[in-house]
């Protein structure tokens, strides 16, 4: 590889196995750069004898893992000569560093796409970790489109060709890993998966990921992004509780609810969700036929629930989450474009 390869490490309260990657990556003739979270006057030490090996950034405060890789890439951006290639490493030594060599292969080959390193959860893993893992994989899926396999990794490379838009993502603790994956979604940005190897040392007992705020900071985010769904959804239900209480008509109240908010539907995710430029009457047609298809079926089903003894208001909720994943795929893949290029 002809770029300087640099490693980013945002640190917060690190152990001696910092130590240990710092002096791995130098000698692999990687150019280390280590963000003091704001850890401490306890962690004094760990981070003088990091300096001896690569440079050190403090922050005064603990300001969160999306904050300390932003700093350092200011950093980068404003000292490192171009080219050069950058992949964020965890300082807790659960990245090797013939993986961080495997992923920066990737950059060199694909300049221009964001290169993670996915782990596949073989092995011993934490329960924790496996669990939390795999409900993030298919939330991202079925609420974002994002089809990326492991969305939590923090092992990610790429060229200095993207620094500029990673420093402008929002979101200053975990939660910023999550906006990096669905801002490359939502713009078509290539994203590349490369195969890691798992590892958890000590049961991930070192890992300052807080499970309730910060799941709640990654979930905001992940449903933040679905909000043209969830607002569809919302006009679509309070009408039909409306209508269906007015004329207490179950097939008349679904078909009008739907006629209105399939139109809002259509209009915030061609502007906002899919941002296409295509042509409004292509899409147009497309999506009103898909509206049709979906209105059948989702008045035969919604029927068949409540003769089945389903109440009316509970079987609405259990249709639509039904139709909700067929009607995505269809507008993500078919209507708005095609999704972006994750291998």
């Amino acid at each position: 590889m002809e770029a300087k390869q640099i490693a980013l490490i945002p640190a917060y309260e690190p152990g001696e196995i910092m130590i240990d990657l710092i002096h791995q990556l130098t000698c692999a003739g990687l150019e280390v750069i280590v963000v003091d979270d704001g850890s401490g006057s306890g962690f004094e030490d760990i981070f003088i004898r990091a300096g001896r090996q690569a440079k050190i950034l403090r922050h005064e405060n603990n300001r969160g893992k999306g904050a300390a890789i932003k700093t350092g890439l200011r950093y980068i951006a404003d000292t490192c000569p171009e080219p050069y290639a950058v992949i964020t490493v965890d300082a807790d030594g659960q990245h090797r560093p013939e993986d961080v060599q495997k992923v920066l292969q990737a950059v060199d080959e694909n300049k221009n796409a964001l290169i993670l390193g996915s782990r596949h959860f073989t092995g011993k893993v934490p329960a924790r970790s496996r669990f939390g893992n795999t409900v993030t994989r298919y939330v991202c899926r079925f609420l974002g489109g994002l089809h990326i396999y492991d969305t939590q990794t923090g092992l990610r490379a790429f060229s200095h060709r993207l620094v500029p838009a990673l420093m402008t993502i929002e979101g200053d603790r975990y939660e910023y890993e999550m906006n990096m994956l669905m801002a490359f979604q939502k713009e078509k940005r290539p994203m590349i998966e490369v195969e890691i190897e798992t590892v958890y040392l000590d049961d991930n007992s070192s890992s300052h990921f807080h499970t309730v705020r910060d799941s709640f900071r990654i979930y905001k985010e992940i449903l933040k992004f679905s909000a043209a769904s969830i607002a569809g959804f919302l006009i679509d239900y309070i009408l039909f509780c409306g209508l269906l209480a007015a004329t207490g008509n179950l097939a008349l109240s679904n078909i009008g609810a739907r006629l209105v908010s399939a139109g809002v539907n259509y209009t915030l995710n061609r502007k906002l969700v899919f941002d296409s430029h295509g042509s409004v009457l292509r899409s147009g047609v497309q999506y009103a036929l898909l509206a049709v298809f979906i209105l059948m079926g989702n008045t035969v089903f919604l029927r068949g629930l409540t003769e089945y003894g389903v109440n009316g208001y509970m079987a609405k909720i259990m249709t639509e989450l039904v139709f909700f994943l067929f009607s995505w795929s269809v507008q993500h893949n078919v209507i708005f474009g095609k999704e972006a290029q994750v291998v």
